[in-house]
């Protein structure tokens, strides 16, 4: 019989591996700096708060080459367990996030998709359903597990996807993989 979620967590949060997970963070967007980066920067700081490690964060224009090789770079680097990525996920012309994410996905967590625009509605009724947040786990030919998520530029839509899904199981997510 296999464990309970709670004792997955039990376990995940006394493994130090899992404590503090290497993250990188992309923001996709043709107009966001540095300085201007709130949604960048709420992910950064919540990830911080919870013991997580920023192994690497960019900006890149709204552009499916400039995606994908980013987050290719990281997904072959081993000292990446998770990368999350804000903006580029709407309905606009040039927003490329998902399908370049989803292309990676060698398993999607529908759920994380499914709870996050539930959640959403509670917050902002209807318009949930204009989210296409997505993420799963990208398993590379040479064996290294990535989960990867894709999350809308709004700063609001950050702070729940992270408060209310992604920093409660990071943990565990990372600890499942490496323990099965």
């Amino acid at each position: 019989m296999t464990e309970p979620p709670a004792a997955h967590r039990a376990h995940a949060a006394d493994d130090d591996a899992s404590r503090s997970i290497p993250c990188a963070v992309l923001t996709v967007s043709d107009t966001r700096t540095d300085e201007t980066d709130v949604s960048g920067n709420a992910i950064v700081t919540r990830l911080a708060a919870a013991g997580h490690r920023l192994a690497d964060r960019r900006i890149v224009r709204d552009e499916p080459d400039a995606i994908r090789t980013t987050i290719d770079a990281w997904l072959d680097d081993p000292d990446v367990a998770v990368v999350i990525t804000t903006g580029g996920t709407g309905l606009g012309r040039r927003d490329g996030t998902v399908e370049v994410v989803r292309a990676l996905l060698s398993a999607e967590l529908e759920g994380f998709g499914e709870l996050f625009r539930m959640i959403s509605f509670q917050e902002i009724g209807s318009a949930a359903m204009l989210s296409r947040a997505v993420g799963g786990l990208v398993t590379r030919a040479g064996g290294g597990d990535t989960f990867l998520f894709a999350l809308p530029g709004s700063p609001n839509a950050v702070a729940t996807a992270l408060d209310r899904l992604l920093v409660p199981e990071l943990g565990h997510l990372v600890w499942m993989r490496r323990n099965p």
